[in-house]
Formats: C-alpha cells, structure tokens, sequence
C-alpha cells in the first residue's frame, strides 16, 4: 500500500483513541468517528473516500440486520511528483461484529460497490475555478 498519504477513519470498539486522532459526532454511531489524518489536500480526498466506505458500512448493515460493534477504514495513496495525478487509492476494512465472516465479506463487498465518494472518483470528473 502507498501510504504516503494514509489516513484512518474508526468507531466503536475499533475507535482510534491516541492523542492524534481528532474525533466528530457522527449519525450512525452515539460515540462518534474518530479521524487520523495529516491536513493536506492528498490526506482529505482519501479521508472523503474512507470516510465514505465508514458512513455506508453502517447504512448496508443497518438494511441487513448486522450489528457493527466497531469499524476501521484505512486509505493510502499517493500521486505523481510532475502532474499531481493519484497514483490510485487503496483501503482496508476492519469489522467488529457478532455477525458470521460471511455476512461481514458480504456487506464489505455490497459497500464496495455502493459507496458514492469512491465511485465518483472512479469515474474522474472535472475541478473548475468558477467566478
């Protein structure tokens, strides 16, 4: 994984806890998310992305009767040095629930596919200055 531009998005049981991490109120969760990440332009795109992933984790399960005890989303990348194009973005889920492995395999599959921010950025788009 390119992690020069790596960032964690975490709750419950899984919850990032160490003096970096600063920590939001978050819909799906009484404790909040708690966010690792460096403030630059590179760590908040793949923050929108984890933090996406995170948020649908917790719709998905809700619509298939799964209880998240705690969920970790990591993402990483990095870009070009002479263009500033990504290089892509990686991530990784952790799950903490008392569902079976299948189940969890499943929702993280139906989130993968699902999740807004990394399918916008799939598909590229445009960025204009306007006014």
């Amino acid at each position: 994984m390119d992690d020069r531009f790596n960032v964690i998005v975490s709750t419950g049981s899984l919850k990032v806890t160490d003096e970096h991490a600063v920590h939001f109120p978050h819909r799906w969760t009484p404790e909040g998310v708690s966010v690792r990440a460096d403030f630059t332009g590179g760590h908040l795109l793949h923050l929108a992305a984890a933090g996406c992933v995170l948020n649908d984790l917790y719709r998905e399960a809700a619509a298939l009767g799964i209880e998240l005890l705690g969920v970790r989303v990591s993402a990483a990348g990095g870009f070009d040095i002479e263009s500033w194009r990504s290089t892509g973005i990686t991530y990784t889920v952790d799950v903490s629930s008392t569902a079976s492995a299948e189940s969890i395999a499943h929702l993280i599959d139906i989130v993968d596919s699902v999740a807004e921010i990394p399918r916008a950025i799939r598909q590229g788009a445009t960025v204009q200055r306007i006014g």
